[in-house]
């Protein structure tokens, strides 16, 4: 079992990235909350494992801390819930949040999720009720970042990678940029979609 994967950031494309441990270079999977927290290419980085063994492939999905892959492995214990839509959760909402969900009925917010329908949404919240504990706090703070026009692309391609249709992915992209500052990179356009997905 790989658990942690301690290396150099190779490369980074969301929603995937490249560690390079000692020469040996790990592709894994991981949700837009942790892309964001990622240091820039070539930095040391440290990202908890959590392996899935298929019939076809073997695949990793990297989270920052421990606490987020918990939560991916109690999600996709949950009935209707795969890795891929429990990856889609970890980048719509952060712990907290999702905490939040729970905590209050959300049955709206979650549905506003690609792929979560409200029968999901109910199952989550009934099966995860007594393993989630929210607590105060407010939305993370959005960074500036800087970029070019491909980012446009690699934002919509990283939406629908998360499950997005291509025409929600790019409308979704569309308004993030008119919110957004002029520079701004695929990963704050890819925040400010799903954060605006999330808050309607």
């Amino acid at each position: 079992m790989i658990s942690r994967l301690t290396g150099i950031l190779a490369a980074k494309r969301a929603p995937q990235v490249l560690i390079d441990c000692h020469g040996v270079g790990y592709e894994a999977d991981v949700s837009m909350t942790t892309f964001y927290k990622l240091p820039e290419v070539g930095s040391q980085v440290s990202l908890w494992t959590h392996l899935l063994v298929r019939e076809d492939a073997h695949s990793l999905i990297g989270f920052h801390d421990e606490q987020e892959r918990r939560l991916f492995r109690q999600l996709i214990r949950i009935t209707g819930v795969g890795p891929k839509m429990a990856l889609t959760i970890l980048s719509g909402i952060d712990e907290q949040q999702f905490a939040l969900c729970v905590a209050n009925n959300d049955i709206a917010m979650l549905t506003r999720l690609p792929g979560v329908g409200k029968k999901t949404a109910e199952r989550l919240i009934i099966e995860m009720r007594d393993k989630v504990e929210a607590t105060p706090g407010e939305l993370p703070a959005q960074q500036p970042a800087a970029g070019g026009q491909s980012v446009v692309s690699e934002a919509v391609e990283a939406l629908q990678a998360l499950g997005y249709k291509p025409a929600d992915a790019e409308k979704m992209i569309s308004r993030a940029q008119q919110q957004a500052e002029t520079g701004s990179s695929a990963s704050q356009l890819i925040k400010k979609a799903l954060q605006a997905t999330v808050r309607i």
